[in-house]
């Protein structure tokens, strides 16, 4: 009976041993993964001097390790530039400039859709203006009318037009890349409003309709 009794004890500890070290392993092995992944979520929660939610980036680039962002803005006028870059350690880039330009509304939307040969989706809000070229590789831009204050600094019809898009792995694809390089392409030239010091209210709705609603 002894004998018996001490391998029932061997057989429950046996098993408290091994559920033990599965549950040890699985921290292990979580613990490594998130080492390995965590790069994004250790930005800022607003990256490019505060103005894009870092929830944008993470929809956008692949999970990594490590990455970093930079930005930047200089210059008045046609020489206004706002630009902004993350990168990861996986070698995946996503960057926006905003730069103020003599142009029209529909030159800006011909200069991405149908002078360049591309397909391209639309969406509005008041006077503000997204597209997004359907392919995959393609880029996402926004237009603002921009009257930079000073009388004289730009002759013609101006506005703020914003570039994006993604060199390397994308985490996203099709329609919600799509979105997710719009967004990002938004909340910059909302930013740049400000920083260009554009004339009239500088309050614009949260986001631009998504192009399945717009």
């Amino acid at each position: 009976m002894a004998e018996r009794g001490s391998g029932r004890w061997w057989q429950i500890h046996s098993i408290k041993g091994f559920f033990a070290a599965a549950v040890i392993l699985v921290l292990v092995c979580g613990g490594l993964f998130v080492s390995f992944v965590k790069g994004l979520y250790l930005l800022p929660d607003k990256v490019c001097e505060g103005s894009v939610q870092r929830d944008v980036v993470i929809r956008t680039l692949p999970l990594a390790r490590a990455a970093e962002e930079w930005s930047d803005h200089r210059g008045r006028g046609t020489d206004f530039m706002f630009g902004c870059r993350v990168s990861t350690s996986g070698d995946s880039i996503l960057s926006g400039s905003v730069n103020l330009r003599v142009s029209s509304k529909d030159e800006w939307e011909r200069g991405y859709g149908s002078d360049g040969g591309a397909r391209v989706v639309r969406t509005s809000a008041g006077r503000v203006a997204g597209l997004a070229q359907l392919d995959d590789d393609g880029v996402a831009s926004v237009y603002v009318p921009c009257e930079p204050k000073g009388a004289g600094e730009v002759s013609g019809a101006s506005a703020l037009v914003a570039e994006v898009a993604v060199t390397g792995k994308s985490r996203a694809s099709g329609a919600a890349r799509r979105q997710a390089l719009t967004d990002f392409a938004y909340q910059l030239t909302r930013h740049a409003y400000v920083l260009a010091g554009c004339k009239g209210p500088s309050d614009f709705p949260e986001r631009l309709p998504h192009y399945g609603d717009s």
